[in-house]
């Protein structure tokens, strides 16, 4: 059971403008047109996690983007748009539980999506791996991509990618020595 963090995020470690906007992703040069690894890991993903925010962002990109079944994580909603059944599943409620559920229906290896659900499975410590590409580019205000933590929590380096000169992709796994309790 695993619990991914795959995100990119400017120098000073925004995922997004304030208006949640990721124009400035598009401004990285890219003539081979790569997915910098990105169907890579998808193939080792069972489900995808993510929060309202994110999932209206994805439906503003016209085509749906997921090709894995996506759980909705959202309190102020209790039915999808017609227009949108099929696309996710809502689930509310403590994210332990719910995780948990997932795990038992044989969703294993989760990817974690957005801003909000990334830290609050930080919060309670269940984020496993963090895969996350640093763009250089300096935003100065924005979505941050942590935010507080009651405990430290410690993740260990496991190996950096650099692509085009200009990404740098690096790959942390949860520190073994946690007294995981999960």
């Amino acid at each position: 059971m695993t619990n991914y963090v795959y995100i990119a995020t400017s120098l000073d470690g925004f995922i997004a403008t304030i208006d949640g906007g990721l124009d400035w992703l598009e401004e990285i040069p890219n003539p081979e047109q790569s997915d910098y690894g990105y169907a890579e890991f998808m193939k080792s993903i069972d489900a995808i996690v993510i929060g309202r925010k994110t999932f209206d962002k994805v439906l503003s990109f016209g085509e749906w983007v997921y090709h894995k079944p996506v759980f909705l994580l959202s309190n102020s909603l209790t039915k999808l748009p017609e227009q949108n059944f099929g696309k996710a599943e809502i689930v509310r409620g403590d994210i332990k539980k719910i995780i948990n559920q997932l795990n038992q229906k044989g969703y294993t290896n989760l990817y974690i999506d957005g801003g909000r659900v990334i830290q609050s499975f930080l919060q309670e410590d269940l984020v496993d791996e963090m895969i996350i590409t640093r763009v250089p580019i300096l935003l100065g205000k924005g979505v941050p991509l942590f935010g507080t933590l009651e405990q430290h929590l410690k993740f260990r380096h496991k190996k950096t990618e650099i692509y085009n000169d200009t990404l740098v992709k690096s790959y942390y796994i949860r520190d073994t020595n946690r007294g995981d309790n999960r």
